[in-house]
């Protein structure tokens, strides 16, 4: 590993950071926005859900800009679009404007889930890769970690009614840092190849600290000449049904954890339970610490132990804490419990799941339509997400214990289906992925 592997690596993942932020920083303004804006559960539920709208489509549409204009230059698009989303939640003069800002902001987060693990993927070596395309998962914690954190400092500020706008605001500095830093990192070198610019392609590959640049580039454009005229391939065909199968149901499994739905809600959860708003903060960045230390240990462990060994491990955990998060609020007794459950749930979710989805997705496909399987598994994940960020205010206002008997539920499931049906992938080249899948 060289500097500059490194660079290209953490610029590409910086997405992730701004990810993470936006995914939690909502949690610390969701009374307040409610008192302000007389928000119904429903309505709620939508100013929420809304960012996850426009996340989907920017994971859907991202792949196709990323193929045609390079992925260096589509992030570039979606810092923008970060930076324009913060400044207009931070400046909202009413709720729709509000809606607005977070529905862009939703396009730049869906895009850069798709584009920043695939130039990552494209960049590193394969004994590196699980780590490289690691580092968004890992920017995606230290943005909720930095979004909680920021949130508890600002409540204790007494900001008043302008109190969320500051936790909204603080998104604009790294937003423009995301976009300045973007002009300093090389394009993909399997996209140079794609476009035949082959000696660029060679001096990213030297750049990158190949082992062996020249070999590594004949393998690519052997690689590209057997997809020449099939760069509008359909992805829906019969030989890539593993991989849409992997892709989907990794992306889908992630929110039927109920990960995002409880940093969405942690201090309406935390406060269910009769915690105060400042206590309810401080635990919530107790929350995001660990949620970073597991998720690096998540990361230390998918080169060694496999993605299929990682994903079980954080099933089984993972049923077992929601399981007990659900009895808390059933019984309405050992609230004190409350905490550990979550750190326990975030622990086991951060070294499987989350440490596991982008690496895996960006791996089950081959090149000529990686972008567009890539925005596919991305896609279910922010679908599913959606859904679920709408339906929890509304379940949990009957029901504090059915979301977590739910969640506990699906990981049941997902533990089964892992262990019968999920290839591992460790190890092994981009283009050996695909010939173990019988994809020629």
């Amino acid at each position: 590993m060289n500097k500059y592997l490194l660079k290209a690596t953490v610029v590409g993942a910086l997405g992730g950071l701004l990810f993470g932020f936006d995914t939690a920083v909502i949690a610390g303004t969701t009374q307040q926005l409610t008192d302000i804006f007389h928000l119904t559960p429903t309505t709620l539920g939508l100013t929420v859900s809304i960012g996850l709208i426009g996340t989907i489509i920017g994971a859907m549409t991202s792949g196709v800009l990323g193929q045609k204009i390079g992925g260096r230059e589509a992030l570039r698009v979606m810092a923008l679009l970060y930076l324009l989303s913060s400044i207009g939640c931070a400046f909202a003069w009413n709720w729709d404007v509000l809606m607005v800002a977070r529905f862009i902001g939703g396009l730049g987060i869906g895009g850069s889930s798709v584009l920043g693990p695939v130039y990552i993927a494209e960049l590193a070596p394969a004994k590196y890769r699980g780590r490289m395309v690691g580092m968004f998962q890992i920017n995606i914690v230290v943005g909720i970690l930095l979004a909680y954190l920021s949130n508890f400092i600002i409540t204790t500020m007494h900001l008043g009614d302008h109190q969320w706008r500051w936790e909204f605001g603080v998104a604009i500095i790294p937003s423009l840092l995301f976009l300045v830093m973007l002009y300093g990192i090389p394009r993909s070198s399997r996209w140079l190849v794609t476009t035949n610019q082959t000696d660029e392609a060679l001096d990213v590959l030297r750049l990158m600290g190949s082992p062996n640049s020249e070999e590594e580039l004949q393998e690519i454009i052997a690689s590209v000449h057997l997809e020449e005229g099939v760069h509008d391939e359909p992805l829906f065909q019969r030989k890539y049904a593993l991989p849409i199968f992997l892709a989907v149901t990794v992306g889908m499994f992630n929110q039927l954890s109920g990960i995002n739905a409880i940093l969405y809600y942690l201090n309406s959860i935390f406060a269910a339970a009769g915690f105060g708003a400042t206590s309810a903060a401080l635990q919530s960045v107790a929350i995001g610490l660990v949620n970073l230390v597991a998720t690096l240990l998540g990361m230390s462990l998918i080169d060694k132990l496999g993605r299929k060994t990682l994903l079980m491990i954080g099933a089984a955990g993972m049923v077992i804490a929601l399981g007990g998060v659900a009895a808390v609020f059933y019984t309405n007794t050992h609230q004190a419990l409350l905490m550990w459950l979550l750190m326990m749930f975030i622990t086991f979710f951060a070294l499987s799941q989350g440490a596991v989805i982008w690496v895996y997705i960006s791996e089950v496909f081959p090149s000529r339509v990686r972008s567009k399987g890539q925005s596919l598994g991305s896609s279910s994940h922010w679908v599913m997400n959606a859904i679920i960020a709408q339906a929890f205010p509304l379940i949990a206002a009957h029901s504090h214990a059915a979301p977590f008997v739910f969640f506990a539920g699906m990981m049941a499931v997902m533990f089964l289906v892992v262990l019968f049906i999920y290839p591992e992938t460790k190890g092994q080249t981009l283009e050996k992925i695909q010939a173990n899948f019988g994809i020629h």
